[in-house]
C-alpha cells in the first residue's frame, strides 16, 4: 500500500486564529537539468531579441503553504514522473499542446497540493521564501483552488497576450483567485517570470470560451 497524500479538499473549517503562512519560491527554470536549461535559455534568447532587450534569467514558481492541519507543497509540473499522482497530492491533469493529447500521460501536466512534499531543486531557489500572506483565510482559499483551476492547454496562448499558460501561470491564478494580489509580486532582480501575466488576466477575467475541464486524475 502506498501511503494517500492528503489535499486541500480534507481540510476542516477554523476553529481559533492559528498562524498561517503562504510562501513564494523562485526556481531557476531548469535548474538541475540541462534539457530544460537549454531550452529555456533558448526561448528567452528569442524572446529578447522579439522585443528589443537583454535576455533575463527565467524562474519557475511553487508555493509553501503551512496551516493548522499541516505544511502543504503547491506546484503544477510537466511532464508527470509517473502514473501514482496520489503520491504527489494531485488535484487536477490538465493538456499539453493540445486538449486531444490529454488523453496519453507524456502530454498532460498536474497540480499539486501535497501534504508534507518536496520540491525539486529546493536549494536552488533564489530569493526564497517570498512570504506573500500570513492569513488564515487566504492560506487555506490558496489550498481549496488547487481543486478548481482551469485547464487551459499549457503551452498556447489561448488568451492572446504574448504569454503561454504554464505552470508560473497556474501559480499566479490560485494566488489571484484566493484574494492575494499577484500583479504586485516581483521576480528576483534581473529575473522573468514567463506566463505569469496570463494567470492574472484569467484569473480577472475569466474567459470560458477557452476554458476545458479538468481532465480526471488517472493512472495511466
Amino acid at each position: 500500500m502506498r501511503p494517500r497524500s492528503k489535499t486541500g479538499a480534507d481540510l476542516q473549517p477554523p476553529t481559533t486564529a492559528t498562524p498561517a503562512s503562504v510562501d513564494l519560491l523562485w526556481l531557476p527554470l531548469g535548474a538541475g537539468g540541462r534539457f530544460v536549461a537549454f531550452n529555456g535559455r533558448l526561448y528567452e534568447f528569442i524572446q529578447a531579441r522579439r522585443e528589443h532587450r537583454r535576455p533575463l534569467d527565467l524562474y519557475h514558481t511553487a508555493l509553501e503553504v503551512s496551516v493548522p492541519e499541516g505544511r502543504f507543497v503547491i506546484e503544477s509540473a510537466w511532464p508527470i514522473p509517473d502514473s501514482h499522482p496520489e503520491e504527489r497530492g494531485v488535484t487536477i491533469q490538465g493538456p499539453v499542446w493540445s486538449p486531444y493529447l490529454g488523453r496519453f500521460r507524456t502530454f498532460r501536466n498536474e497540480i499539486r497540493c501535497w501534504r508534507d512534499g518536496s520540491i525539486a531543486d529546493f536549494e536552488e531557489a533564489v530569493a526564497s521564501p517570498q512570504r506573500v500572506t500570513d492569513d488564515l483565510n487566504q492560506a487555506r482559499a490558496v489550498l481549496a483552488t488547487t481543486k478548481i483551476v482551469p485547464s487551459y492547454v499549457w503551452g498556447r496562448d489561448q488568451l492572446h497576450i504574448g504569454e503561454m499558460w504554464n505552470s508560473n501561470s497556474v501559480i499566479s491564478w490560485i494566488l489571484t483567485v484566493a484574494g492575494i494580489s499577484a500583479s504586485d509580486v516581483r521576480p528576483p532582480a534581473g529575473g522573468r517570470v514567463p506566463g505569469w501575466i496570463t494567470g492574472v488576466l484569467a484569473a480577472e477575467n475569466s474567459n470560458p470560451r477557452f476554458t476545458h475541464p479538468g481532465l480526471p486524475v488517472t493512472t495511466g
